[in-house]
């Protein structure tokens, strides 16, 4: 069975562009649009991986990834932030509470490889 990653961004095009770089690795994907709708899918999918972007609509994503680490169901979830934030200060928040902090335009090669790695297999080298 396939890794499922919830990926979790309010630009579709950002999410489309994601699912066709990662589709290359063998994930499936769900996909939410706005904090409330990443937390229902969590919790209803419980996905092996979540991307996670920080700047969304209804609940912004430190929030959302506060309320996954509270719950016995989904606190081991791995969570990779991504955004455009880049400040020092957003950096260490971030790092108290996801896996790891990717800033947007990602590095798609070392993003696949994290994610690899948090998932325990080897990278697909296309």
């Amino acid at each position: 069975m396939a890794n499922r990653i919830l990926l979790v961004d309010d630009e579709n095009d950002f999410i489309e562009l994601l699912q066709y770089k990662l589709a290359g690795q063998g994930y499936d994907f769900i996909v939410a649009n706005d904090g409330v709708q990443a937390l229902s899918q969590a919790r209803q999918f419980k996905p092996d991986l979540i991307l996670l972007d920080i700047l969304l609509p209804d609940l912004d994503g430190l929030s959302v990834c506060e309320i996954l680490r509270r719950q016995p169901s989904t606190k081991k979830i791995p969570v990779i932030f991504m955004s455009a934030l880049t400040s020092e200060v957003t950096r260490r928040t971030v790092a108290m509470q996801a896996d790891d902090f990717f800033t947007k335009p990602l590095d798609l090669p070392r993003l696949v490889a994290r994610i690899a790695d948090l998932l325990h297999h080897e990278p697909i080298v296309e």
